[in-house]
């Protein structure tokens, strides 16, 4: 009878018997070596499968911002430039594992270079930051608003910002006056000018506030026509001027006022969007090498 009982009682707790010797056995030494051999064995399938995703993510990315959206190209080439590179990277990996000695020392001066881009970029960013807060206290005659893109009569989201920036600028400064400045570009029935000389007067700014520059083409072409319409229409130059534009704007354009010869400070119109300011402050960074390099 007491046998009877101690086997219905152990028989009760033969599962959970079991599935404790199931738990022993899986974390024995013995298995645990196995498991680590397939896992070994599916890490390079899993990285395949990550580098192939990213790759994928960053293609569909460029696209997108390519052909669904309005202003975001130069981010969508920087989404090719880094599917490329890790192409490359990819390629000579499989070329290096091979033993092919001149793949190993390629894999070896691209992974510098990139090294060195980086850094580069990320030195150029923090000096475009640092300035992006301007100087929007401080009081000059006359405030020079650069130009960007019109989508027909219509004022782009950048130059919608410089817009409402440039109205609430003359609003708070009674005695300044303001050159637009920019010409027609493609895809635009009216200047850029002209379009931030409408939206201004239907805001309320007096048009006698407002002189139009409409030829340039690009920021030096801003500052020199605009500068020199300043002193066509008073008789001498300016000493000093304010500059409105975008934030990551202002670095660039207040060294070619200063090659100009005028002292100049920024006034910051904000990018109402966070990912264009990334594609914009990317963008700057590239136009700021080209002006230090190439005088751009």
């Amino acid at each position: 009878m007491q046998y009877l009982q101690e086997k219905i009682r152990f028989g009760a707790y033969e599962p959970l018997c079991e599935a404790a010797l199931g738990l022993f056995s899986f974390f024995s030494y013995d298995n645990i070596v196995s498991r680590g051999d397939t896992l070994s064995m599916k890490k390079p399938f899993f990285q395949h499968m990550l580098f192939w995703s990213i790759f994928t993510v960053l293609i569909v990315a460029a696209f997108f911002l390519q052909f669904a959206l309005i202003g975001y190209r130069f981010l969508a080439l920087v989404c090719i430039g880094i599917a490329g590179l890790m192409l490359c990277f990819k390629g000579l990996k499989l070329l290096s594992e091979k033993e092919i000695t001149w793949a190993k020392v390629v894999r070896k001066v691209l992974l510098v270079v990139v090294i060195l881009f980086t850094v580069a970029a990320g030195i150029t960013g923090v000096c475009i930051a640092l300035n992006c807060g301007g100087n929007p206290n401080t009081q000059c005659e006359y405030v020079i608003v650069l130009g960007a893109g019109v989508h027909g009569n219509t004022p782009s989201l950048s130059l919608r910002s410089r817009i409402d920036a440039a109205y609430q600028y003359l609003s708070e400064h009674p005695d300044a006056v303001a050159v637009v400045s920019g010409g027609k570009g493609s895809g635009e029935n009216i200047s850029e000018a002209q379009c931030m000389c409408d939206h201004l007067v239907a805001k309320g700014i007096a048009p006698d506030r407002i002189w139009m520059e409409d030829k340039s083409t690009s920021t030096r072409e801003n500052l020199h026509y605009s500068l020199a319409l300043i002193e066509n229409r008073t008789g001498s130059p300016p000493e000093s001027i304010n500059i409105l534009s975008n934030e990551f704007h202002l670095l660039r354009a207040t060294l070619m006022a200063k090659e100009e010869g005028v002292t100049a400070y920024g006034i910051p119109a904000r990018t109402p969007l966070r990912l264009l300011f990334v594609t914009y402050f990317l963008r700057e960074i590239a136009a700021l090498w080209n002006y230090w390099i190439f005088g751009g």
